[in-house]
This record gives C-alpha cells, sequence and structure tokens, in this order.
C-alpha cells in the first residue's frame, strides 16, 4: 500500500486547510481510512476516521471543526480543517484501519 498525504502549509489560527492523501496498492473502497497526527514527543493519535460506507467518528479535540471524506473513484482521503487553532499542528498522516505501513505525512502549522 503507498500512501501519499498533501495539503499542508502554514496558517494562521482560525484558518483553513484542506488535506488530501491518495491511497495506491489496495482496494481503496472496501476499506476503513483514518486521519492521524503526531507532534514530537507525542505518540500517533487518530483524529478523524470514515468507513466503507462512509460513517464518521471524530476525536474530541476536533469535533465541529474537521471533516472527513472519501472518493472512492479517486481512491483519495480527505480532511477539511477549520477553525484551526496553534494544538492542531503536527504532521498529519492517514491510513487504512486496520493500519498498513505508513506513508509521506504532510506539515500542518497553525500560528497564534
Amino acid at each position: 500500500v503507498q500512501l501519499q498525504a498533501s495539503g499542508g502549509g502554514f496558517v494562521q489560527a482560525g484558518g483553513s486547510l484542506r488535506l488530501s492523501c491518495h491511497a495506491s496498492g489496495t482496494n481503496f473502497r472496501i476499506n476503513d481510512m483514518g486521519w492521524y497526527r503526531q507532534t514530537p514527543g507525542k505518540q500517533r493519535e487518530l483524529v478523524a476516521s470514515i468507513t466503507t460506507g462512509h460513517s464518521t467518528v471524530y476525536a474530541d479535540s476536533v469535533k465541529g471543526r474537521f471533516t472527513i471524506s472519501r472518493d472512492n473513484v479517486r481512491r483519495t482521503l480527505y480532511l477539511q480543517m477549520n477553525s484551526l487553532k496553534p494544538e492542531d499542528t503536527a504532521v498529519y498522516y492517514c491510513n487504512l484501519i486496520p493500519l498498513r505501513s505508513w506513508g509521506q505525512g504532510t506539515l500542518v502549522t497553525v500560528s497564534s
């Protein structure tokens, strides 16, 4: 499985970003998917997940601000991030659920 996340960048608090993750080497439409993030010295955490049936679950820290979605035709997972906070600063990764090998993440930096 190859997972390539993109769309990160530098944004001021209150701003928005949209992350994308293209998956190859797997039958994307039959996998539950998730967005994870990691900051230095902390474990990687699951921030949002979406099932094959498009049911979603969010971590309390991002609920109401982030929206996960998927396009099975494009084999792409998305994360719309609004009302960003400095504590959202992290490297963001996507992965299948259950986990496979990690691909390249994308850095999100939110300034106060």
